[in-house]
Formats: structure tokens, C-alpha cells, sequence
């Protein structure tokens, strides 16, 4: 009897990426196979143990909208909750949550172990079984073929990783685990572009040693948010602070001495680095007129004493990491348990993917996370969920599923790495999103949980919820758009809040719309209305926060919608298969090389193509009779 039968889906890699796939694929129906060369470091949080971010926690929303259990392992395992960015627009609110790193494994792992439909197998993979350009399925280190329709390849930085430490340097995919050789090799020969990059992570601090009064202490919030929107996932650990440090010119010195020893200085390493995520050599390099600069000690567990210092990762010798660290206020005594360190790996050019992360040159081959350039546990949860998604629906021969720019982050995060390709560790920033107003960290389940529930993703509680909210952030914005309110009953408030006052009655949410005032002042304005929004408190603070955003911004938000659809209609003229572009001498040069090489599905796609000028995309539009 054989242990294996034939898969729908197989998952290579345990990480982010690799989760949010595997579970996708199985809960959608698919027999999957999840391989990892360690089951009990399962989604390991490898760098910082945080989730979220600027524009990486709308992401996480996002996939908790989608059906996906980022949000929900995250709120299981938070130890403190933040929304940055509260003293701007909505349009840049982002969450951000410190997770107890050992919890974050486990609570992975229960839902894994929980999933119907799904296989796991620690081994490691070696090579793929391709025939006649369609994976076939996949041979592992102990010798086993086992067969599936669809493999998804999630292997982080562990394809051909080498790690350093000053001049030390020695194989892996992270401190003490393997690296995974011969894929990469492999698909070279099959035609794909592969490079390198690097990527490094800080030393780790054994916080008995810390003088914590010489920090400054960063509590979280306390308020009602969360990552994911189900009522049933709740923050339930005990919460803890994050504390800030500063370097001084005496550290920078320090670690100056040994930059001879740094590979990122001596030649050593020469693959491409994040820029928005530098060393601290890095870091003292590029802003050398800056005397000091900002480090966040952030707890690991609340089991463990480990702390992480974030904003100091280094490949620098450990006798000088722990030097310098020693000058830090704060640190004169401080014990490490291991030092920083910087790891190259292999990465293929995501623009041989389609936008389902299918790749060009081999059929049903998918690949999602830092396989395709990118950094970051969120960018690789949001691939490792479309690809989950598409394989499964490859594997059915259904149609794909694809987010639009003006649909997701998510979306965002697959049309510039297929389009654009990477030169760097792509992260994503609300920056690169051009309808940021309408991809909201508080509307996500609006934008996607429909989409989801339609793919059978999201289950009907989720989708129940989606449905109550929406019903009541209906009927309470249409209170506050029809119901008026007198002089007399608000202009003492108004003045309060430094406002004008009004001579005649006018409509609540008009006053809402007023930068001063909060939907909390509308509630002990009208009594009816808090009746209203009293009589029924399930995800009251969601709803209400929804409401204030849709009628103070609700201008700014039917302006971008407007061009946004505009700008989608070009979405709707399709051009893949449709020119030869080498022969088109009415495009420029760079434009023939670029459209051939990505050929786009879509004009707005083609529009997107760096090198792609508006003149070659009026050349294409009056070829289509546009």
C-alpha cells in the first residue's frame, strides 16, 4: 500500500507563504500536501516577531477578508496591538501587532492540524518531476516520488542559502537549518532567470541583562482593534511593551572598525539588499551626518526572556556586534544569544509569472513569497493565498482568481512584481497603491469577503457578519444623511470644538463631516440616533468607525472610485496573443523588448510596463481601433 496518492496540490516551504497556500487550497476542497523540512517550525517568524505594518497590516486584514487565518494566528498570539499612522488619514491607519513568537508556531499548527483535506510530510524537496513542461510532481531528499496536478514552491530564503556572520560564512536557509539545493539548477535549465538577493536579521538579547529604565517604554493600544473581523478572534494574551534605544557616535566607531570584516563592505556579498530595511552598517554609511539612530527592543515570548532589536541587523564580526551593543544606554551589560546575521538565497524574476502566480514556462508550477522577490511575512501570506486559491482551481480546471489594483493590496503586491519585476526586496508601502482611499485597513471585508464567500473560501458566519455590518453602517449613515438637527441643540458644541456655528438646521452628517467633530459628539447630540446605534452592540466599534470614515472622507473616496473605474476600463481591453510586438516599428525599441518579454494581458497592464511610453500605448489603442 503507498503512503501517497496523487495530490491536487502540493506546497513546498512551511512559511507564511506556504501556509496561507496549503490551507487555501485544502479548505477549498483539494487534496494538498504541505512538505517542510521542519513541522515544528511551522510560519517560523525568522526576522521581527511582528505582523502588520505600514500597508503590510492592510494586507493582513486582507487576507482575513479572503477566508485566509493570517489575522486570526495574529490576534491568537498578539502580546501588544498598535494602529499607526492614527495622526493621519484612514487612507494610511495601519495595524501592527507584536506576537509571542512560540504561540504564533503553535496556534499555525492547530489550524493545520485542523484542516480538513490536508497532508503534512517533513522532508525536503530536491527536484520537481516536470514532463513536456507541466509539473508533474515533486522527488524529495528520502527518495519518494509523489505525484500532483499543481506544486506551489515556497521556499523563502531557503533555495541555495549561504548565511554570514563577518568572515564566516556557511550554507543554510536560517540559523541552524539546511539550505535546498537543486531546484533552483533545476528550473535554470528550463529557461527561468534566477539572481540573488540578501536579506539580514538583528541580533537577539537576553532581556535579563537590559536596564530597562534607560529605554524608553512604547505600550500598545488598548482599544478594540484587531486583525481579524470574526467576533469569535480575540487578543487574549497578556500584553507587553516594546522600548526604544538610541546608537551614539561611539557605537557607529565601533562598528566602523569592523567594517573590513563586513561582507556587505569586502566583496563578499554583492546580491541586492532591501533598501527600506538596511543594516546598521548600512544605515551608518548612507545617513553619515546622523549621530544616533532609533532601535526598538521588542519581546520574542512571553515564555522566554529573548528580546529582538530591531533596527539593528548586522553581518558584521559578533565580537563587534557585541561591543557596540555594550555602548548602547541601556545595554552596558547586556548578553546576547546569538548575533546578527546577513543571508543571500536565490529568487526568481517574478515577471515570469501570470497574475494567478502561475508560471510562463512550466504548467501548473506556482510560486509565491520571497521566491519571487519579495520581503516581508505579509507580502508572502497574500501570494501564498492566491496561489493556494489558483491551484486549487487549476487543478479543477476552473477559472482563475485574480485581485485588481483597485481591489486589494494584494493585488497591488501581484501586478508590480509580474509587471514590473524587482530590483530590490519588494515591500509594500500605501505609496505604491494609487487608490489607497478605497484599499482601507477598516474596509477590507467590504472589498473582498464577497469574493471569497463566492470562491467557497469564506465560510457562512464570516459572511453572515460581512452581511450585518453592512446592513447597519447602511441604515445608521442614512439616519445621519436624513435627519437634521437645530441651531440650539448644537451650537454650544460647536463652539466647544472651535468650530462655526450654524444659522439653520442642517443635516447630522453634515456636522459629522466636520474635521472637529467625531461621530461620539453626534451621539450625545441626538438621543434617537444613539438609541439606534445602541440596540444592537455586535462589532458596534468596527461600525461606527466605518461610518465616521464614509462620511468624512466620503467626498475624497467617490472621487477616487470615479478614477479608478475609469482607469479599469482599460483592464477590459485584452491584448495578450493578440501582436506580435517585434514587429510593431511604431513602438519604441524598449517598448517591443518589454511587451514581448511580459506580454501583458491588458492594455492598463502594458501602461504599467516601465519603458512603456503613453505614445506606444496610443499605438496599441489605434491598432484595436480605440
Amino acid at each position: 500500500m503507498e503512503l501517497f496518492s496523487k495530490y491536487d496540490v502540493i506546497v513546498i516551504g512551511g512559511g507564511h507563504a506556504g501556509c496561507e497556500a496549503a490551507t487555501a487550497s485544502a479548505n477549498l476542497g483539494s487534496k494538498t500536501l504541505l512538505i517542510t523540512m521542519d513541522m515544528n517550525k511551522i510560519a517560523q517568524m525568522s526576522c521581527n516577531p511582528a505582523m502588520g505594518g505600514i500597508a503590510k497590516g492592510q494586507i493582513v486584514r486582507e487576507i482575513d477578508a479572503l477566508g485566509g487565518n493570517a489575522g486570526i494566528v495574529t490576534d491568537a498570539s498578539a502580546i501588544q496591538f498598535k494602529m499607526l499612522n492614527r495622526s493621519k488619514g484612514p487612507a494610511m491607519w495601519s495595524p501592527r501587532s507584536q506576537s509571542d513568537r512560540v504561540e504564533f508556531i503553535k496556534q499555525w499548527r492547530k489550524v493545520i492540524d485542523n484542516t480538513p483535506n490536508l497532508d503534512l510530510w517533513q522532508d525536503t524537496v530536491n527536484s520537481l518531476i516536470i514532463k513536456n513542461r507541466v509539473i508533474c510532481g515533486v522527488k524529495t531528499a528520502l527518495g519518494i516520488e509523489i505525484f500532483s496536478k499543481t506544486v506551489i514552491l515556497t521556499n523563502g530564503t531557503f533555495l541555495n542559502g549561504l548565511m554570514h556572520i563577518g568572515t564566516v560564512s556557511f550554507s543554510g536557509g536560517r540559523i541552524s537549518e539546511p539550505a535546498s539545493l537543486g531546484v533552483s539548477d533545476q528550473l535554470k535549465a528550463y529557461g527561468f532567470t534566477t539572481s540573488r538577493m540578501k536579506t539580514g536579521t538583528p541580533v537577539r538579547i537576553d532581556g535579563r541583562s537590559v536596564d530597562f529604565k534607560s529605554l524608553i517604554e512604547q505600550p500598545g493600544d488598548e482599544d478594540f482593534h484587531k486583525f481579524s473581523y470574526l467576533e469569535s478572534s480575540k487578543r487574549i494574551l497578556e500584553q507587553r511593551s516594546c522600548y526604544m534605544a538610541y546608537t551614539n557616535e561611539v557605537v557607529h566607531n565601533i562598528l566602523e572598525w569592523g567594517f573590513k570584516d563586513s561582507p556587505m563592505y569586502n566583496g563578499t556579498i554583492q546580491s541586492l539588499g532591501p533598501r527600506y530595511c538596511p543594516s546598521i552598517e548600512t544605515k551608518i554609511v548612507t545617513f553619515a551626518d546622523k549621530v544616533s539612530h532609533q532601535l526598538f527592543l521588542e519581546p520574542e515570548s512571553l515564555d522566554n526572556n529573548e528580546y529582538y532589536l530591531n533596527g539593528f541587523s548586522s553581518s558584521l564580526p559578533w565580537n563587534i556586534q557585541y561591543e557596540a551593543l555594550r555602548n548602547i544606554s541601556g545595554f552596558e551589560n547586556v548578553k546576547i544569544y546569538r548575533p546578527g546575521y546577513a543571508i543571500e538565497y536565490d529568487y526568481f524574476d517574478p515577471t515570469q509569472l501570470i497574475n494567478t502566480l502561475e508560471t510562463k514556462l512550466v504548467s501548473n508550477l506556482f510560486f509565491a513569497g520571497q521566491i519571487n522577490g519579495t520581503t516581508g511575512y505579509e507580502e508572502a501570506g497574500g501570494q501564498g493565498l492566491i496561489a493556494g486559491i489558483n491551484a486549487h482551481l487549476k487543478a479543477h480546471s476552473m477559472s482563475s482568481f485574480t485581485l485588481n489594483r483597485d481591489e486589494a493590496y494584494i493585488g497591488v503586491l501581484i501586478d508590480d512584481l509580474i509587471t514590473k519585476g524587482v530590483d530590490e526586496p519588494y515591500r509594500m508601502f500605501t505609496s505604491r497603491a494609487e487608490y489607497r482611499i478605497l484599499l482601507r485597513q477598516d474596509n477590507a471585508d467590504t472589498r473582498l469577503t464577497k469574493r471569497g464567500y463566492d470562491l467557497g473560501l469564506v465560510n457562512n458566519v464570516r459572511f453572515e457578519l460581512l452581511n450585518f455590518k453592512a446592513h447597519r453602517i447602511e441604515y445608521l449613515t442614512n439616519y445621519l444623511r436624513n435627519t437634521s438637527i437645530l441651531p440650539d441643540k448644537c451650537n454650544n458644541l460647536l463652539l466647544a470644538k472651535g468650530t462655526t456655528e450654524i444659522s439653520q438646521k442642517v443635516k447630522l452628517s453634515d456636522i459629522l463631516s466636520r474635521p472637529q467633530i467625531s461621530l461620539i459628539d453626534i451621539l450625545e447630540l441626538d438621543s434617537s440616533f444613539a438609541e439606534l446605534v445602541y440596540s444592537d452592540n455586535r462589532v458596534l466599534d468596527e461600525i461606527l468607525e466605518s461610518i465616521e470614515i464614509d462620511i468624512k472622507y466620503g467626498g475624497y473616496i467617490e472621487r477616487e472610485r470615479i478614477v479608478a473605474d475609469k482607469m479599469m476600463r482599460l483592464e477590459d481591453l485584452k491584448i495578450k496573443g493578440r501582436f506580435v510586438y517585434a514587429d510593431i516599428l511604431s513602438l519604441s525599441t524598449e517598448a517591443r523588448q518589454k511587451l514581448t518579454a511580459i506580454n501583458p494581458d491588458t492594455i492598463g497592464q502594458a501602461r504599467r510596463i516601465s519603458g512603456v511610453s503613453p505614445s506606444d500605448i496610443n499605438v496599441l489603442l489605434v491598432l484595436l481601433g480605440r
